[in-house]
Formats: structure tokens, C-alpha cells, sequence
């Protein structure tokens, strides 16, 4: 009887520790950084990106082809 609600106890521990783990690292991050969850980011928007780039040539083209530019 107090084998089994030991053992219980141990795995609702066990599971809330895993649960709960990426929060805990979450905010130990957040913390650590000076109120920065991940160091120095850069704004939205700012950086170059490929998939941008296609996107915007891709949208030119069919501006082209509708006669809108």
C-alpha cells in the first residue's frame, strides 16, 4: 500500500519534471540574457532570406504578366 503511493507519487513527479522542463528552460534563457529569451535577434524583417526573395521576384513576375507594372 505505501509502496504504491510511493510509486505513484515518484512517476506524477516524474511526469510534471518533463512536463514543465521547457518552461523552466525557457525562462532560465529569458533571464540570463538580460531580458533577451535568445540573445541578440534581429527585428522582423531586417535580415535577408531566399525564400523572400523568390517570393517577391514570383510576385513581380505575375505583376508583369497581368500588365500591373
Amino acid at each position: 500500500m505505501v509502496g504504491d503511493l510511493f510509486e505513484l507519487t515518484f512517476f506524477m513527479w516524474l511526469v510534471a519534471m518533463c512536463a514543465f522542463a521547457p518552461l523552466g528552460y525557457f525562462i532560465y534563457m529569458y533571464t540570463m540574457k538580460s531580458g533577451e529569451p535568445f540573445g541578440d535577434t534581429e527585428p522582423h524583417g531586417d535580415s535577408e532570406s531566399k525564400v523572400l526573395d523568390l517570393v517577391e521576384m514570383a510576385i513581380h513576375k505575375v505583376q508583369g504578366l497581368l500588365g500591373k507594372k
